[in-house]
Formats: structure tokens, C-alpha cells, sequence
């Protein structure tokens, strides 16, 4: 029986602050000794009591703007118990009934179609710590013992919590990615799921016949987009396949096994009422008015489904192509400086998505990595444009300005492009070389046994490989023909 999915996810996102949510302890804690990045606030010694980060506040409201929420004034903390190894207080700081962010939507286009995804809150909450298993996968099957590092404790995480509206895997991959280009966007996060800052709840239920909703899953330790798709597979398959063996599903927390590609039962859900909420009265009331409000909002940049629907109304581009350019910000600034100093708008995608690309890519390089100037790269692209350079020159100077770091003008010259197009006697004595180094092609073509021109068209690809490509090919298939006369 086909039954019809339903895929809600938390996303919780570390949020690109100095120091952690309560205490001044640095959050670069990734490669740090273990339990180095800590002190007796974060470690829960009696006494001691937390003070607000306002930065990590001023980074929850703008990701909540971002995602169209309502920010809500006079919000409060929570303490939400239960114990774990990585959790020194046996409670978590966080917000229950009063979320800094409520509802909010995002739009996100998934197998081609646009699809809504309505959220129901964002709320600041302080990470835990983190379990280490020595075991060779670093898994906690097979481990003797567990170690725990604390440095990860009290990090400033923001909670989105969509609604139960996503059907498919892509949507679900969809919706992710765009949380996770948003963050990068405002600067909130650098939403790295390998490290961590950026981690994935996923909640999945299968409709019953009536159209309700069927048991809720959850799925644990996913941290990557290629998992998340891997995960729900499974698990969408496990569900109907218990249905259809007439079992019956249990609410619960199942943990993803990538590398044998399951999910396994860890334990059954808690509820609200397990956690044992009350209001942290360590804390005051965040104060978030209209005024406050309003000024977060004006300092936020262009969204980046707005700069992609820009991009593709303004400079012609394909949705693919937009989409690509504008994935991240710093590479869809670095498009339209190309586009400003002189490239066309389609060449200057072509050239960032191609040999841009390619470069980063080969070099493990981020786009703020990139040595070249946008100005000097679009200059480059104009003089392509203009027929001054081949497009082999282009790329020629190209890989000189990146790999001995030269100025556009000092590569060119490197590369014997300072003079642009080759022509006049300079092209005629590189004909009258390829004549002399090919005669049986010329004879054959003086005799007028060259009937459908293969060998002149072999006799000017010559001259354009000898040239490099620098070589006008107007001016070089003109000359040949009045030398083979």
C-alpha cells in the first residue's frame, strides 16, 4: 500500500559567536584538547550563575527575520531535564513555551516544483557536550568505555522547527540546504554539518488511511544531506513494511547506522512532560522591541532566493545557473564585480561556474580563498569578448594570475598576450612554417583535389594550435587562401 509521507525536522544551528551563550569561554573548540574551553559556569559548579550572550540574541533574531518569523518581545528561558553523561547541570538551558521566533515559512523548490514550508518556532538554546569512543570509527558500538569532552558545552545553538510539511526526501534536502545557505548569508553560522554546526533532527510518519497522521519517528546522528536522503529511504521503507506485515509502529528514537545503512531502535520518545520544564530564573526576560527589532532587519543583505530570482531576471541567467552563482554570497558578489569591470553577463557566469569552479576545486579552495581580483578576471573576460584574446589565451593568463600570482597585465605578458590578437606578417610567417611543415596538404590543395576543403580546414587548425589559439581566425583563413591561390 502507497502511503502518503509526512517529514518534519529540527535543525539545530551553532551560531557564529566568540564566545559561548552563558559564559565567556571561546567557542573554537574544534581541535582544542578535550575539556580546555571550559570553566565553572559551563561545567555546572554550584554557585555560579549564567549571563546572556545579547550577540548570539542579535544572530537568533536575524535568522528568525531571514526565515519570516515574528520576533517576540519578553521571551524566557527554560530548563529542560534530563540526564546524560554530556550534560553537566543534568539540565539544558533553552526555551519551551516562550521561543524568541514564532511561525515564519520558507520556499524552497524541490524536484523542479516550489513547495512552502511553514515553521513552528526558533529558539536559542546552549549545546552539550560530546561523547568520544575509542573505537577506529570513533563509533559507540564496540567501545569499552566513553570519554567526555566538555569544550562543546554551552555553544549557542538556534533551534528552527519546521511543521510536519515536507512529503519526499528532496524536499526534506531541499529545505536543509536553504536553511543552510540563509545562515551563511546573514553570517549566523558557517553550517557545517562535518564539524557539527549544523545538525539534523529528522521526524517521519506515514499517513494512516483516514489522512491522519501515522506514529512519529525520530532519527538521530545524521550529519550529512547524502545521509539525510539515506535515512529517510530506509526508514520510509521500514515503516511500510511493518504496516504491511500488519505490525504496528512505536514512537521512538532510532539512530542512523551510515555505514551499514539502517536505522536501529535507541530509545523510546520522551514527551514535554519527561523534561520536567520550569522557567530559569537565572535569567531575565529577553528584551526584543519594535525598535530593536527593526534595526536588525535593516541590516540584513539581499536574501539569497531574491538575489537568485535577481540574477535571472537582470543578467539573463538559467535558474541552474543563478542557483550555482548564488549559492554562496561571496561568490555572487564576486559575479557581478566581474560583470561590472566589463564581462558579459552570460560569460561571466560561464567562467565562474567553469574555470572558477574548477580551480577551487582542484585547489580545495574557498571562493574568499581566491587569489584573482573579480575586476581583473571580468577585464580579462571583456577583452575575450572583444576578440583581443582566444579564449586558450584567456585561459593561459588565467592560470598564471593564479598560479605565480600575477597582475592581469603582467600575466598577459607572460603569456605572449600583451599584443592581443595575432595578425599581419606575425600570423603570415606562421602560415608560411605549417606550408613548409606540411607540402603533401598544400599540393593537394593547389591541384584542386581538395574538394570539400578537409585539408584546409587541417591546414588552419594547425596555424590556430601553433598560435595557441592567439591567432585571428578571420584574418588566418584569409591568408591561407591567398597563399594557396
Amino acid at each position: 500500500m502507497k502511503r502518503k509521507v509526512v517529514i518534519g525536522l529540527e535543525i539545530h544551528l551553532q551560531l557564529k559567536t566568540k564566545t559561548k551563550l552563558f559564559c565567556g569561554c571561546s567557542t573554537d573548540y574544534i581541535g582544542a584538547t578535550p575539556n580546555t574551553n571550559v570553566c565553572p559556569i559551563c561545567l555546572a559548579v554550584p554557585g555560579t550563575l549564567p549571563v546572556i550572550n545579547d550577540h548570539a540574541v542579535d544572530l537568533a533574531v536575524k535568522m528568525g527575520l531571514g526565515l519570516h518569523c515574528e520576533i517576540q518581545d519578553g521571551t524566557r528561558f527554560h530548563r529542560k531535564h534530563y540526564f546524560y553523561a554530556d550534560l553537566p547541570k543534568a539540565y539544558q538551558i533553552t526555551q519551551y513555551e516562550h521561543a524568541i521566533a514564532q511561525g515564519g515559512y520558507l520556499d524552497v523548490i524541490a524536484d523542479g516544483k516550489p513547495k512552502r514550508i511553514r515553521l513552528d518556532h526558533l529558539h536559542l538554546e546552549e549545546d552539550a557536550g560530546k561523547l568520544v569512543h575509542p573505537t577506529a570509527d570513533g563509533r559507540l558500538s564496540g567501545a569499552a568505555y566513553s570519554l567526555v569532552d566538555y569544550n562543546r558545552g554551552g555553544m549557542p545553538l538556534s533551534e528552527i522547527v519546521s511543521m510536519p510539511d515536507m512529503n519526499s526526501p528532496a524536499e526534506a534536502i531541499a529545505y536543509v540546504t536553504q536553511i543552510r545557505q540563509l545562515a551563511r548569508y546573514l553570517d549566523v553560522s558557517d553550517g557545517e554539518m562535518e564539524s557539527g554546526s549544523l545538525r539534523v533532527d529528522v521526524n517521519v510518519s506515514l499517513c494512516n488511511p483516514d489522512g491522519s497522521f501515522g506514529t512519529r519517528v525520530e532519527l538521530k546522528n545524521i550529519n550529512s544531506l547524502k545521509s539525510i536522503e539515506r535515512a529517510l529511504e530506509y526508514e520510509i521503507a521500514r515503516q511500510n513494511r511493518v504496516l504491511d506485515e500488519g505490525g504496528t509502529l512505536v514512537q521512538e528514537t532510532r539512530l542512523w547506522d551510515d555505514a551499514a545503512g539502517v536505522t536501529r531502535s535507541m530509545r523510546s520518545k520522551e514527551g514535554a512532560r519527561d523534561y520536567r520544564y520550569y522557567v530559569e530564573m537565572d535569567l531575565a526576560p529577553i528584551d526584543a522591541k519594535p525598535d530593536y527589532v527593526e534595526r536588525i532587519r535593516a541590516s540584513l543583505p539581499e536574501m539569497p532566493w531574491d538575489k537568485r530570482d535577481r540574477f535571472m531576471e537582470q543578467y539573463g541567467l538559467s535558474l541552474e545557473e543563478s542557483q550555482q552563482i548564488t549559492e554562496q554570497r561571496e561568490m555572487a558578489d564576486y559575479y557581478e564585480e566581474m560583470v561590472k569591470a566589463g564581462a558579459p553577463a552570460a560569460k561571466a557566469a560561464n567562467w565562474a561556474r567553469m574555470e572558477v569552479q574548477r580551480i577551487l576545486h582542484e585547489e580545495q579552495l574557498d571562493i574568499t580563498q581566491f587569489p584573482i581580483p573579480a575586476k581583473e578576471l571580468g577585464t580579462l573576460i571583456a577583452k575575450v569578448e572583444k576578440r583581443d584574446l582566444s579564449n586558450t589565451q584567456a585561459k593561459d593568463v588565467l592560470a598564471a594570475m593564479f598560479g605565480e600570482k600575477l597582475s592581469l597585465e603582467a600575466a598577459m605578458k607572460k603569456c605572449g598576450a600583451a599584443g592581443g590578437r595575432m595578425t599581419g606578417d606575425a600570423l603570415a610567417a606562421v602560415i608560411d612554417k605549417v606550408f613548409a611543415e606540411q607540402p603533401e596538404a598544400v599540393e593537394t590543395i593547389k591541384k584542386g583535389a581538395d574538394k570539400k576543403g578537409a585539408k584546409a580546414k587541417f591546414l588552419q587548425g594547425l596555424v590556430m594550435r601553433e598560435t595557441r589559439g592567439s591567432a585571428d581566425p578571420a584574418e588566418a583563413a584569409r591568408l591561407i587562401a591567398e597563399k594557396l591561390k
